[in-house]
């Protein structure tokens, strides 16, 4: 069994959240608004990876976050081809640089969103919804 352990970036910013829309021709989860962040690669930590991560998709580098992740995403079956997401969702706050789309291939669209527009979007997970509502009101 294959596990895809992910490190997402919450990126929130005066009542706003970051999220990237990945690109149609994308073997996963193609053509939905995502946040930015990747695989963790061998060897790497999740907080050493999202750190990497936000740096290759979106140039910045990010100053302060929580040791543990606001939230954990569990998909896939077991004996699923493709195999098991595991995926932790970081809130981050403060981060020096302006977030710009450094990744095209992968997303071609990125934009801050508010609360009532997130109802409007194709979101990348089912339970996005109330995990972003949950962080843009704390």
């Amino acid at each position: 069994m294959t596990i895809h352990r992910v490190v997402t970036a919450a990126l929130v910013e005066e009542g706003h959240l970051l999220l990237c829309h990945r690109s149609p021709s994308r073997r996963w989860y193609p053509n939905v608004w995502d946040l930015p962040g990747g695989h963790v690669e061998a060897g790497e930590s999740e907080t050493d990876a999202l750190r990497r991560e936000l740096r290759e998709e979106v140039g910045v580098e990010i100053r302060a976050f929580d040791a543990e992740p606001h939230a954990r995403i569990r998909g896939g079956a077991e004996d699923a081809p493709e195999g098991v997401l595991r995926q932790g969702i970081w809130v981050v706050r403060t981060w020096l640089g302006t977030p710009v789309n450094r990744e095209p291939a992968e997303h071609d669209d990125m934009r801050w969103v508010a609360l009532p527009e997130l109802a409007r979007l194709d979101l990348a997970h089912p339970s996005y919804a109330q995990v972003f509502e949950e962080i843009l009101t704390s």
